[in-house]
């Protein structure tokens, strides 16, 4: 079975994460948001309400863009967080990073 996630751009630094998005699929999508985000200037909202599946990587991903976003002093926050990928991050200790508080 082949996985695939999408990163789409509505403009004005919004953008919307949807699909498979696990270890098979994020390094792709790692650099399509960095590409993405690099481009723009200003805050950044990710909707991951498209989110059909997440695991550990999409954890990972979603922290490293945050790393990403703090280092070039950007705003990036996440709406729509699926109910999973919230259950692993409290259980690694990072909901407050991912819901921005």
């Amino acid at each position: 079975m082949s996985e695939s996630a999408t990163l789409r751009g509505n403009g004005d630094g919004r953008y919307e994460l949807a699909g498979a998005v696990t270890l098979a699929t994020v390094t792709a999508l790692r650099e399509r948001g960095l590409q993405a985000f690099g481009a723009g200037g200003g805050p950044i909202e990710v909707d991951l309400g498209g989110v059909a599946r997440a695991d550990s990587g999409a954890l990972a991903l979603l922290v490293d863009w945050l790393a990403w976003a703090r280092a070039a002093g950007r705003e990036l926050r996440y709406t729509a967080l699926p109910a999973s990928l919230l259950a692993l991050a409290r259980l690694s200790d990072t909901e407050d990073l991912l819901a921005g508080r």
